[in-house]
């Protein structure tokens, strides 16, 4: 894409580039749209591919921040700097300017990542050419790539794992349901949700997360359905939608635009620098990388204090709209207790569950309101709530 980063959105995929030479563009459009990680390439492969993207052109506007992102053809070979000698002569200095050498006139010789050569067309965007060879039928990576993370995100685990670090020696531990996902995709012309649905719809996925053995073997292979706590967007998203309530996300980047509403979810947020405390604790990445792994998604003790007392999740509990009117309501234990269940885990408590929070709303330590509060603080912290199963 080329033009302005306000305007068209997936130019940013170039400001995202902490350096945005040729070469650190070639690694991340290699991370992100074939899941390979550069540095495992053989040693000529980059400086051959980074010619794809060596005439990309920058440009600021007058709007602050603004910047256009264009094919800039006289960007094909890089002129070297004028320098400058001095040279002492009795009492003055002499200054030397030397001429840059001429540039290069000749074809530019760029190298697929399969290492197949190509001379560049003087007349057409070389990364068009590029994007042409990348989701050829026959190109291993483009498509393979896609599957793989989807089947990631849905499973907790690639096929490839990690789902970024695609090559010949970390191979699937399904070649065969790789293969056949990767053709689906093609064949559907590059439709994700019938890959969706695929997944979604498999006999893996509806597992239950029950272990059946407990093996490094038996969780390569996808024999039950792996047992994730809820990422940090997620979490606090779903959080605000049970109370009510909302929270406030800023940036110490000042951007345009970085007012965010009240009803802007956290899983919408387009900027890793707009963030809150909450999101930092629970492992949100800073997208600095670009890697899975980036994100920390293992339960930490810091979490859990937060989640079971913190004014940050008290407030919401105790003043949330949605939670005020349930507790507020003046109807008897039963109905707000079923409410309380109905709300944050989607369904009715069973006879013992009912019994025990019934007798805690009702017990001479707390009672009516704070019993009830009690109950939602332990129905947010149980397991069924703070994780996918």
């Amino acid at each position: 894409s080329s033009g302005s980063n306000f305007r068209v959105g997936p130019v940013n995929f170039y400001r995202a580039v902490q350096d945005k030479t040729p070469e650190n563009v070639a690694v991340a459009v290699a991370l992100v749209f074939m899941g390979s990680r550069a540095e495992f390439w053989p040693k000529h492969y980059l400086p051959g591919m980074k010619h794809f993207f060596a005439q990309v052109g920058y440009k600021p506007t007058r709007e602050w921040k603004e910047e256009i992102v264009f094919w800039d053809p006289s960007k094909a070979f890089a002129k070297p700097a004028v320098t400058a000698t001095n040279a002492v002569s009795g009492t003055n200095t002499v200054t030397q300017v030397v001429a840059p050498p001429a540039a290069p006139t000749g074809p530019i010789v760029a190298t697929f990542p399969d290492g197949t050569e190509i001379t560049l067309p003087p007349d057409r965007d070389p990364r068009e050419v590029f994007a042409d060879w990348m989701i050829r039928q026959e190109n291993p990576w483009f498509a393979l790539n896609i599957v793989n993370r989807i089947w990631s995100w849905f499973l907790g685990r690639g096929i490839i794992h990690e789902p970024d670090d695609i090559r010949s020696n970390n191979p699937p531990s399904n070649p065969a349901l790789l293969d056949y996902l990767k053709q689906e995709l093609v064949k559907s012309r590059w439709d994700l949700n019938h890959i969706y649905r695929l997944v979604l719809n498999s006999r893996t996925y509806q597992l239950s997360s029950m272990t059946r053995v407990a093996s490094t073997a038996a969780e390569a292979n996808f024999a039950s359905y792996p047992l994730r706590r809820l990422d940090a967007e997620v979490l606090i998203d779903a959080i605000n939608q049970i109370t009510g309530a909302s929270d406030l996300y800023t940036s110490p980047i000042p951007e345009p635009f970085t007012f965010i509403p009240e009803d802007k979810r956290a899983v919408a947020l387009p900027d890793g620098s707009i963030t809150s405390s909450f999101l930092e604790l629970f492992g949100r990445p800073a997208r600095a990388t670009g890697l899975e792994n980036e994100r920390v998604t293992r339960p930490l003790p810091s979490q859990r204090l937060h989640m079971l007392n913190s004014s940050h999740i008290q407030r919401k509990l105790e003043e949330g709209p949605k939670m005020k009117a349930i507790l507020d309501s003046g109807r008897r234990a039963r109905d707000v207790i079923e409410d309380l269940y109905l709300t944050i885990l989607s369904r009715f408590p069973t006879t013992d569950e009912f019994r025990n929070a019934e007798a805690h709303a009702k017990s001479s330590v707390v009672k009516g309101r704070e019993g009830y509060v009690d109950v939602a603080w332990a129905l947010i912290n149980s397991a069924e709530f703070l994780y996918r199963h």
